[in-house]
């Protein structure tokens, strides 16, 4: 082992972020990351909603850093379940905060866009965030904790996440692309969604820039760009080729209520206003970022599919 590198200890890292964040510190730290779901042969099981079990875990590591990455993030399943939200979105980010103080070591925390109600057009890193269902509340929760409890803290509040691949990615991008290989020409998409998209490559780099710089503090921390969910789908489908076949319908959230019923508001477009001023904003714009992750995630995935 080597003793040189300071150790990391990344719970609930079986994810779409988790699977970045394994990939850009892998070669500088020495990790430890954990998931309910073992579905990377460089993850262990352990639980974080279980406080015993997740101290006893991270101290028999005894890590330089915590990353506290795992959340549940479907909004249906949170307003379906706000028992099992608060319990993983909030209570057990305060394990983390009491495992952290304990160690006496920095904790990361991932937030979300999506605790503002959207009335405003932008949001920048001192707005004051009002949740709207349970997803955001649990999660809003969770950021506040770690801000008014935590002994040193990096929180970073994302936005409308891509990455992780076909496997791993549950969000926009990846739910187009599949509509998009069963044969569907027609996309119906919302037109009163304004938000940033946030690759999660560049997120997880920018993080390991906060982290190494030893700026603590809260963070928006999205790609650069703001932009739509329909101008999204525009990029996506000229990305791949596919702009003379495909046909866009523009619809209100209504049309997919029945699908899609939980609260969201209508703009969660970020502003990274303090890593600017910090002059450490290194998110590429969204366009080139989603380039990327078409080119490396996707690319052998998609060439007998479309």
């Amino acid at each position: 082992m080597n003793k040189s590198k300071k150790k990391i200890y990344i719970a609930g890292c079986g994810g779409m972020l988790g699977e970045a964040f394994y990939q850009v510190f892998k070669n500088d730290y020495l990790l430890k990351c954990t998931d309910i779901d073992i579905n990377e042969p460089w993850l262990e099981f352990l639980d974080f909603r279980d406080l015993q079990s997740y101290r006893a875990d991270v101290r028999s590591f005894a890590p330089d850093f915590l990353f506290h990455l795992g959340a549940h993030t479907d909004l249906e399943f949170c307003e379906a379940n706000a028992d099992e939200a608060y319990l993983t979105n909030t209570i057990a980010v305060e394990n983390a905060v009491h495992i952290a103080n304990e160690l006496n070591i920095p904790l990361l925390y991932i937030s979300t866009a999506g605790i503002f109600d959207g009335e405003k057009a932008f949001y920048d890193d001192w707005d004051q965030p009002n949740p709207l269902g349970h997803y955001a509340r649990s999660k809003y929760l969770g950021e506040r904790y770690v801000v008014e409890h935590a002994y040193k803290y990096v929180v970073c509040r994302a936005g409308w996440m891509m990455g992780g691949g076909p496997k791993k990615d549950k969000k926009f991008v990846n739910r187009l692309i599949q509509q998009l290989v069963a044969g569907k020409r027609e996309l119906y998409i919302v037109n009163d969604k304004d938000g940033t998209p946030t690759y999660t490559i560049d997120f997880a780099r920018n993080v390991k820039l906060i982290l190494e710089k030893e700026y603590w503090g809260l963070y928006n921390l999205v790609c650069n760009g703001q932009t739509s969910r329909r101008e999204v789908a525009e990029e996506l489908v000229d990305i791949l080729g596919l702009k003379q076949e495909v046909v866009f319908h523009e619809v209100t959230s209504d049309f997919f209520k029945d699908t899609f019923y939980a609260p969201r508001p209508p703009s969660e477009r970020l502003i990274n206003k303090k890593l600017n001023l910090r002059g450490i904003n290194v998110m590429r714009d969204w366009r080139e970022a989603l380039n990327e992750y078409i080119e490396l995630y996707f690319k052998a995935y998609l060439s007998d599919k479309l």
